[in-house]
């Protein structure tokens, strides 16, 4: 099985860094839905039998040629971008820094139980992920599309390279950045990490 993992297109909140969420169902900007274009340009051969999303319309409105395509489509909120809680519609600010820097920092020291309040905590949404990646093993598509989130895309290649998730930050993720990753009976072979040549072939280079 060959699993293409990509993060969603841009959206004006990413433009704006302001923070998203599962909270925040927001749509696709104008450079979203054109890095989504090109995504589907470069990948429309690939040969995908299933695309996966998560629940909320940014991940979808990405995959949206596929989809024209009728290709099976299934959404899963195990893959919903990580809730950030309190902080989740706020633009930048000094506390919301401070916020993030010690949420982080003690993710870092292994405190994966830590969390923004009413938000989830990486140690929740590594359950998810590990729930869906067993339920992507089970399948028998040999070529499946997935579109999810930023945090999440840290977690789902942190735990495909068994890495721990207080060392996610390392997982690098432009909008549609594509990590293609080959299953095999002894393991997980990474053949793409986070590449974006579709869209530096249509100058359309994200907004890290």
């Amino acid at each position: 099985m060959t699993v293409y993992f990509i993060r969603h297109g841009e959206t004006d909140l990413n433009r704006q860094n302001i923070v998203q969420g599962s909270g925040m169902d927001t749509e696709l900007n104008a450079l979203g839905r054109a890095q989504a274009k090109a995504f589907h340009d470069a990948y429309q051969d690939a040969g995908f039998e299933l695309v996966v999303t998560s629940r909320l319309r940014r991940t979808h409105q990405t995959v949206h040629h596929f989809l024209e395509q009728n290709i099976p489509w299934h959404q899963t909120a195990d893959i919903n971008e990580i809730s950030w809680g309190i902080h989740e519609g706020s633009s930048p600010n000094p506390e919301r820094h401070q916020a993030f820097y010690d949420l982080m920092a003690n993710w870092k020291q292994g405190n994966l139980d830590a969390a923004m309040p009413h938000g989830e905590s990486a140690r929740e949404l590594g359950e998810r992920v590990e729930r869906f990646l067993s339920w992507l093993r089970s399948r028998e598509e040999r070529c499946i599309l997935v579109a999810t989130h930023g945090r999440t895309l840290r977690a789902l290649v942190s735990h495909l390279r068994g890495n721990n998730l207080a060392d996610m930050d390392g997982v690098a993720h432009l909008n549609t950045g594509c990590y293609v990753v080959r299953f095999q009976e002894d393991g997980v072979v990474f053949e793409l990490e986070n590449d974006v040549a579709h869209l530096e072939i249509a100058n359309l280079l994200p907004i890290d």
